[in-house]
């Protein structure tokens, strides 16, 4: 699979009125100037009002701006796309996001939609797995379009929960477009091949699955909560995750020392917990999720990763 460009979305300019929440004036004011236009437009409006056309015009503006520049890289005619993948968390609208753009871009009446919502931060590596599978099962599909993204407007949280505060402060504006082929006359332009792809699912554990989870609080206010217990399960799953991928990617050498030390610590010459093995000997880069501060901080912990390695993630 191979990924010939990618687009971005870039929030225009926007003048910032900070709520009137003690909350958030504390963490509003710890965001640097340049990322004030990063919110969505409701909130840069004196008494705004989180409505359906707002909603909508935040879907807007960061899906066509993304796919205009994808389209504009790569050189592929909208008629040429043979898939759409959408995914955005917690906005799922009537007609649909793909809907949308098939509308717009005046779509093949042939091509294949997907929306996901729901999936929260993973929707994004999710929807390029479920691109690479399904081009990979077929030859007469060539071109997938996938389009991540967010909608904050109809999920910012009015009430007073600390847990659900957080979320307004830390989700932002954003989408990103990429286009999937496995057209082999791209190989030479691409950027980038899908080489393997993993996903476990530990939505059978209760901390996993209640980590970030959308609820109504004490006074009927909707917001997404995010649990204390957050930073333990990431940590928790993201071992199980490593135990599954270690062997695919890394190199005889980092494998035949961490078997060595494994056995070691089975017979007690070692402490208990073996070594991590180093993922940097089998990428050279590696992309940390860009979530709260310490959830990257955990990740790095975990994976024994340099602060120069998570850096781009705290930006």
């Amino acid at each position: 699979m191979l990924l010939p460009d990618g687009g971005v979305f870039r929030a225009p300019q926007r003048a910032f009125l900070p709520r009137s929440h003690r909350f958030h004036v504390q963490h509003l004011s710890q965001i640097r100037a340049r990322r004030r236009n990063l919110r969505t437009p409701f909130i840069f409006v004196e008494e705004g009002v989180p409505l359906l056309r707002c909603a909508i015009q935040e879907a807007e503006e960061g899906i066509f701006s993304a796919i205009d520049a994808v389209l504009a890289k790569t050189l592929i005619h909208p008629l040429d796309i043979d898939i759409v993948i959408v995914t955005c968390g917690s906005f799922s609208p009537s007609p649909s996001l793909s809907s949308l753009i098939v509308n717009l871009y005046n779509l093949r009446a042939d091509v294949k939609t997907y929306n996901l919502s729901g999936m929260g931060c993973s929707s994004g590596v999710i929807s390029v797995d479920l691109a690479a599978r399904v081009l990979r099962g077929s030859r007469k599909v060539q071109n997938a379009l996938v389009v991540i993204t967010e909608s904050i407007t109809l999920n910012w949280y009015n009430g007073d929960s600390r847990p659900m505060l957080v979320t307004n402060c830390i989700f932002r504006v954003g989408c990103a477009a990429a286009m999937i082929t496995n057209d082999p006359s791209r190989r030479l332009v691409a950027k980038m091949e899908l080489v393997d792809s993993l996903r476990t699912h530990h939505g059978a554990d209760d901390g996993a699955y209640r980590a970030a989870f959308q609820e109504e609080d004490d006074k009927g206010s909707t917001g997404i909560s995010l649990t204390k217990d957050l930073i333990r399960v990431a940590g928790v799953n993201l071992r199980q995750h490593i135990k599954i991928l270690a062997p695919r990617v890394l190199p005889l050498s980092q494998l035949a020392h961490y078997a060595y030390s494994t056995a070691a610590a089975a017979r007690g010459d070692q402490p208990k917990k073996p070594p991590v093995p180093d993922f940097t000997t089998a990428f050279q880069h590696l992309c940390i999720h860009t979530g709260g501060k310490a959830v990257i901080e955990n990740v790095g912990r975990v994976l024994k990763l340099s602060p120069a390695v998570t850096e781009p993630a705290r930006r």
